[in-house]
């Protein structure tokens, strides 16, 4: 017989769902790494999420990211595609610095 979200409430193990389902994530985000993973990777395809930013999301090293999506075929995306988006990049940059 399977535990049910209701039966951890009504023991008062948890006060109500969202802390039950907010503790089951964090549970399953530390005990399975693949997930992590997993996470990152479709993060990285479906938001403007850098690889720098996916590898710690993942708890990996940057070059293990790397690797990481060159193997499910991602396309790497390093730096700025043109010209103009390496000078809103500097201009940004600066902007932050002053």
């Amino acid at each position: 017989m399977a535990v049910q979200l209701k039966d951890l409430i009504q023991a008062g193990v948890y006060p109500d769902a969202e802390t039950a389902v907010q503790e089951a994530l964090r549970v399953l985000w530390q005990e399975r790494p693949q997930v992590r993973i997993d996470v990152a990777v479709h993060r990285y395809r479906t938001e403007d999420l850098s690889v720098a930013k996916a590898a710690a999301l993942a708890g990996v090293s940057f070059d293990r990211m790397k690797e990481i999506l060159a193997a499910r075929n991602v396309p790497l995306r390093l730096g700025p595609e043109t010209v103009d988006e390496a000078r809103a990049e500097v201009e940004a940059f600066q902007r932050m610095r002053s």
